[in-house]
């Protein structure tokens, strides 16, 4: 449900990292692992479920906001997520 703006202390402008400050060049990340890194984690950082979840929500519109700098990878298996990197 909607909250009235003034009932917060605080808000923040919503900035966001470029794909190039985020990924290695020739590296490439699942969702799971970008959503660590915008979070300014290492991408194998162990994290409980119910905040994974939170931080896909983060990285999902990210990943689709940067498509056109990024490529996508089909995954090695069926039960596994994709990966994303930068274009060349």
């Amino acid at each position: 449900m909607p909250r009235p703006k003034s009932s917060f202390e605080e808000t923040y402008p919503c900035d966001f990292y470029e794909p190039e400050d985020l990924m290695e060049s020739g590296q490439l990340y699942t969702v799971y692992e970008i959503a660590r890194l915008l979070q300014g984690l290492e991408p194998t950082a162990e994290l409980d479920r119910e905040t994974e979840d939170i931080l896909l929500d983060w990285a999902i519109p990210w990943i689709m906001i940067n498509a056109d700098d990024l490529v996508v990878a089909e995954p090695q298996s069926d039960d596994e997520p994709g990966y994303y990197g930068l274009a060349d």
